[in-house]
């Protein structure tokens, strides 16, 4: 059984939340999960968290979506890639991130690039949460699977409240009340 808490000693990584994939996801699941990571990404830079962010051969299905690059400091890497495995990237495995015990995941698809990460995450030793509501599929069926299949492969199925809260261990770490406004 995992007993894994979220620390702060993690790489967070939003993959592939791009304009053109983006609009082929179901409309009001794609909503809810655009507003959780945008908590997500200001939770990261509010605790200094590592950000990466991917995008799945941008020339052909875009460039992140604005309303998140917005929130997204000036230092995140992103990265373009044609492999469907964010977790190869040279760059991120040349970074000082590449040592961090945990690897948090979200955005899509949930079936191919999200599974694919976390699966050669898994191989490399890192301890892979994935934040289940903040990560989609075109189909809920194939979203269900990959949850599944990440949950039987030792991943740690999370939520983004609890990846909120986890890394401040208590209500006095000194960004409690700024992490507490962004659920309300």
């Amino acid at each position: 059984m995992n007993h894994v808490i979220a620390s702060t000693d993690a790489v967070w990584m939003l993959i592939d939340v791009q304009t053109r994939l983006c609009s082929v996801m179901p409309e009001a699941h794609m909503a809810t999960v655009i507003r959780n990571i945008q908590r997500l990404l200001q939770a990261a830079q509010l605790l200094n968290i590592p950000l990466w962010v991917t995008e799945q051969y941008p020339e052909k299905l875009g460039e992140t979506l604005p309303v998140l690059q917005t929130l997204l400091p000036d230092y995140t890497p992103r990265y373009g890639k044609l492999a469907f495995s964010a977790w190869h990237e040279a760059a991120l495995q040349e970074s000082s991130v590449s040592v961090a015990p945990q690897v948090v995941l979200f955005g899509l698809e949930a079936h191919i690039c999200v599974l694919q990460t976390a699966l050669d995450a898994l191989a490399a030793g890192k301890q892979v949460l994935i934040v289940e509501d903040a990560i989609i599929s075109r189909t809920e069926v194939n979203r269900l699977n990959a949850i599944a299949r990440l949950r039987d492969a030792g991943c740690i199925i999370t939520n983004t409240e609890s990846m909120l809260f986890e890394p401040l261990q208590g209500a006095t770490h000194p960004q409690f009340k700024a992490i507490s406004a962004l659920i309300r």
